[in-house]
């Protein structure tokens, strides 16, 4: 059996893996840290939950110097804020073992944490392109003294339109670095990377050249709109853990609500939430308190979510390739999971052109949850034995508030507001008035003026 100390890794990483009960390797990282280590560049093509956060992380945190203020000296690039919170979490107890720091950067949180980060000195930076180009054009931080830069997701960071910040990231970095690149594919983009910035580079690849779907049963189910929230309703019960894609942000939150009044407890994720809310809402999934988790495709790479049962299109993915990659949430290290899409009529050409691009054949049927494999009940009675709470979208609530106010009062115009005022003079002018004398606005003042002149005395005071 080969050990992390035969192939290369320092005895105090070590004991720390030890600690957290990882004592083998998986065949990425076998494969992959001793060229790491010896500073070659890498390219490897591995699926998500491969195990290759530690793949590149353990020669990073082995290789990493002690950085300056303001200059780090490891990076890694990655597409998404979770992703980005993930690799974090993983890296940052091993590297406190041999006295290095991570910390991660990304958008939608404070820009004042990251500038005291930087201002210490941070060894390994795990960050979102975007930020990281707004931090460099505030002069935050400066790149030179990178020596070792992950690129994890790479294809996914194309998809999401991130060549460029990549790019502009990669020529500021130092002319001597080591490049590592870890991607689940290695189409055009992926290629064009590699030619461009790495110097002969080791390949490596681990698993399946696509996200495997053979262990998932796939299901497409005509309805119309108004069956789809019942329907999902019965498949919570049946099959427990279960991720929901939406095509977008406001169907998500709509989604996220109608379950929450149907007693449904969900948890709710897309870009549009701060990281605190995306941050709980992944752990309550995680961890038991939610059955569902309803998300749009930012959910749908980078994220490892154990014990996903069943995975449902709410809403038609974009096209073959995000059918697979939503659809690989569930059916994850040999597991079995049930994939089921929604289908409105309309959508029917759409799912046929998805089918074609992903290699499989399934005919269009009404739904059928009594089919659907049963998973232990034990899980679902103790998801709803927590505090349900409404997922973060407020929509709901200042609609209900606006109820409760009655409805909105008609805007008025700028001269219906000046008849009010006049209206309201003359009425106030002719109420005003005392012992059939007008009221006299000035009366106050003229006695406030009068009681700081001077009185006059008597002849007595003479």
């Amino acid at each position: 059996m080969v050990s992390f100390s035969d192939l290369g890794i320092g005895p105090a990483i070590v004991k720390e893996l030890n600690k957290q009960g990882i004592t083998e390797p998986f065949e990425v990282q076998k494969e992959s840290i001793p060229d790491s280590l010896l500073g070659r560049d890498v390219c490897c093509r591995a699926p998500t939950g491969s195990g290759k956060t530690l793949a590149f992380g353990l020669p990073l945190i082995a290789r990493t110097k002690r950085a300056n203020p303001k200059r780090p000296t490891g990076l890694i690039l990655t597409p998404t804020r979770e992703l980005a919170e993930q690799i974090n979490s993983v890296l940052r107890p091993i590297a406190l073992a041999v006295d290095r720091d991570v910390v991660s950067i990304y958008g939608g949180v404070s820009y004042k944490k990251q500038y005291n980060a930087l201002n210490k000195g941070v060894d390994i930076l795990v960050a979102c392109p975007g930020r990281l180009i707004d931090l460099l054009d505030r002069r935050a931080l400066k790149l030179d003294d990178v020596e070792t830069i992950v690129l994890d997701e790479a294809d996914r960071m194309a998809d999401m339109g991130f060549m460029d910040p990549v790019c502009e990231i990669l020529d500021k970095c130092s002319n001597e670095r080591q490049t590592i690149l870890f991607s689940a594919t290695l189409d055009d983009d992926v290629a064009d990377l590699v030619k461009n910035y790495q110097n002969d580079p080791v390949t490596i690849e681990v698993g399946p050249k696509e996200v495997s779907i053979e262990n998932m049963q796939h299901l497409f189910w005509t309805m119309k709109p108004h069956q789809k929230l019942g329907v999902t309703s019965e498949i919570l019960a049946k099959c427990g853990k279960t991720m929901i894609f939406c095509k977008t942000r406001r169907g998500v939150d709509r989604l996220g609500n109608e379950m929450y009044d149907s007693e449904m407890n969900v948890s709710t994720l897309h870009g549009g939430l701060n990281q605190r809310q995306r941050d709980r809402a992944l752990k309550r999934f995680t961890k038991g308190g939610a059955i569902a988790l309803v998300a749009t495709d930012v959910a749908a790479r980078g994220i490892d979510i154990q014990g996903v049962n069943c995975v449902i299109h709410y809403d038609p993915p974009e096209n073959g390739k995000a059918y697979k990659h939503r659809s690989g949430r569930t059916a994850r290290a040999g597991a079995e999971g049930v994939v089921i899409s929604y289908v409105q009529r309309s959508q029917q050409r759409t799912y046929n052109k998805i089918q074609n691009e992903v290699g499989i054949k399934r005919r269009f049927q009404p739904p059928n949850v009594d089919n659907l494999t049963e998973y232990p009940m034990e899980y679902v009675e103790e998801v709803f034995e927590e505090e349900v709470r409404r997922p973060p979208s407020d929509n709901k609530k200042r609609r209900k508030n606006r109820r409760q106010r009655g409805p909105p009062q008609k805007s008025r115009s700028s001269s219906e507001r000046q008849r009010k005022r006049s209206h309201k003079s003359k009425r106030s002018n002719n109420n005003d008035s005392k012992d059939g004398k007008k009221f006299n606005p000035n009366h106050k003042k003229k006695r406030r003026n009068n009681r700081n002149k001077p009185k006059k005395g008597n002849k007595s005071d003479k």
